[in-house]
């Protein structure tokens, strides 16, 4: 049974949050974000620099406990969970490597991360073929090619969810996380 007031979660949906929120000393870093991650899809998570992201996928993997909220993996409530036990069930993170190579100059490096965006696009696309991927990145055009769904935050908060062509439309997801509108 369920605690009242508290939405039923779906058998199709392999990963959810309900009112998840991490506050540090006063500051609000995640804040009541609900989250459904569809089982077999590709799902990313956007915003700008201090929206919250890194904070939500500490708290998705356990990094971090939540100040209040449940998240749920497969219908089981993982909130209290360890990190380790998390991780046993199949919910697992990798984590971007920033490197430069040393040898090279700068204008190679960054040419070899631009060509790398293609190369790590389709090993996402691959991987993904019989497993579900919630991803963060800020390139907006990856984002737009793999996500089957996303979810924009800022501020801590939801502000928008839907497919690419539905959030690169919102007015207020195009000030907030590309600054249209700002003097």
């Amino acid at each position: 049974m369920r605690d009242e007031g508290l939405l039923p979660m779906s058998e199709e949906m392999i990963l959810e949050t309900e009112d998840l929120t991490k506050e540090f000393a006063g500051f609000v870093a995640v804040n009541g974000v609900s989250l459904r991650v569809k089982r077999g899809t590709i799902h990313a998570l956007i915003g700008p620099n201090g929206a919250g992201k890194t904070t939500c996928f500490n708290l998705l993997t356990k990094f971090l406990s939540p100040t209040r909220g449940r998240i749920l993996f497969k219908g089981n409530d993982i909130t209290a969970m360890q990190p380790a036990d998390v991780a046993r069930l199949g919910l697992v993170r990798s984590f971007q490597i920033s490197a430069v190579f040393p040898h090279m100059t700068v204008l190679e490096n960054v040419r070899m991360g631009h060509e790398d965006i293609d190369r790590v696009a389709q090993l996402i696309k691959r991987v993904s073929a019989d497993r579900t991927v919630l991803m963060v990145e800020h390139n907006l055009s990856v984002v737009a090619d793999l996500s089957d769904h996303i979810t924009v935050l800022t501020r801590g908060r939801v502000l928008a969810e839907g497919d690419y062509g539905t959030v690169s439309t919102n007015q207020e997801v195009r000030e907030a996380y590309m600054g249209v509108g700002h003097a």
